[in-house]
Formats: structure tokens, sequence, C-alpha cells
């Protein structure tokens, strides 16, 4: 296993790929099922290349089987925070420990950029997602977001955790 910094030479495709098959996998009886089979193959290789994010790619081999994202803070209520963007594996790789240290490695990247505190948004209803958050010691901060997604209302929940 191989996590690092995605580079100009990475297929942003493949990468995209990871987003696209977790979202449809991770979230199919969260959002609506039409919405999400008609996700298009390269929906996120625009979105790989925005100015001051740090995008991860794990890989397994030759093979791009994670991604993660992280920035500083896009959200006025944690100004001055870090924040983790996405994470997402290929549904093969769930379950398996690759999503623990590509974790690891986005929050050591924001602590490297001097943020002593980080945060993510995660949808109320990814009971999955929740729990590995909880057991990387990220506690549910109480504040809560309404988002679409799909056409669909959502509550996403604000996970915080503090960098020693």
């Amino acid at each position: 296993m191989e996590i690092r910094r995605l580079s100009d030479a990475d297929d942003r495709l493949a990468v995209s790929g990871i987003y696209e098959a977790s979202w449809k996998y991770a979230y199919r009886d969260i959002l609506p099922r039409d919405y999400l089979e008609r996700i298009p193959a390269g929906r996120w290789v625009t979105c790989l290349d925005d100015a001051g994010w740090t995008h991860l790619v794990l890989l397994e081999g030759e093979r791009y089987v994670g991604t993660a994202c992280c920035c500083a803070s896009r959200f006025s209520e944690f100004e001055g925070w870090g924040e983790i963007v996405s994470l997402y594996l290929l549904p093969s790789h769930m379950g398996r420990g690759y999503g623990r240290p590509l974790l690891k490695e986005a929050v050591s990247v924001l602590a490297s950029q001097g943020y002593r505190d980080v945060f993510l948004w995660v949808l109320e209803e990814n009971r999955r997602a929740r729990t590995f958050y909880e057991r990387a010691d990220f506690l549910y901060s109480g504040m809560c977001r309404q988002d679409t997604v799909g056409g669909m209302a959502v509550r996403e929940l604000a996970y915080c955790r503090h960098i020693p």
C-alpha cells in the first residue's frame, strides 16, 4: 500500500472512478437510486485540480483504490480549522484496513499546514462512515447543516478532532 499526494502524472479518470464507485455503493440506501446510476464516468476529474486543496491517492501496487482530499475550512463557522473534504475507497477495499492510514495521512497533511483542529461533514444516515470516524477519534460536534443531493434533502453532521 502506498499513500501519496496526487501528481500531474496520475490517472485522474481512475481517481474519479473511486469517487463514483464509492458513492454508488456507500450511498445506495441513502440517496436516490436514479441519481446515483446517472453519475457519469469522470464526474470528479475537474475537482482534482482545485487550488488550495491537497488530494491524496492510495495505491495497491499500480491500482488506485482510495483517495482523500483536505484543505483549509470552506465554512465560516470553522474558520482557522483544517477540513477533510472527502475520503473514499473502492467498495472492494472497504472494511479491509485501508481507510485508517488514508485518514491518518490527511490529518497529517493538515497538521503540517499548521492546523490543530480538523473537521469533516458526514451524512447523518451514513452510519458506517460515522462509526469509522468515531473510531479515529472524531467526535460529533452537535453542528449540522442541510444540503440537497440528487434532489433529495440530506442532513450532514460535523465531526471534529483536535490534533495534539
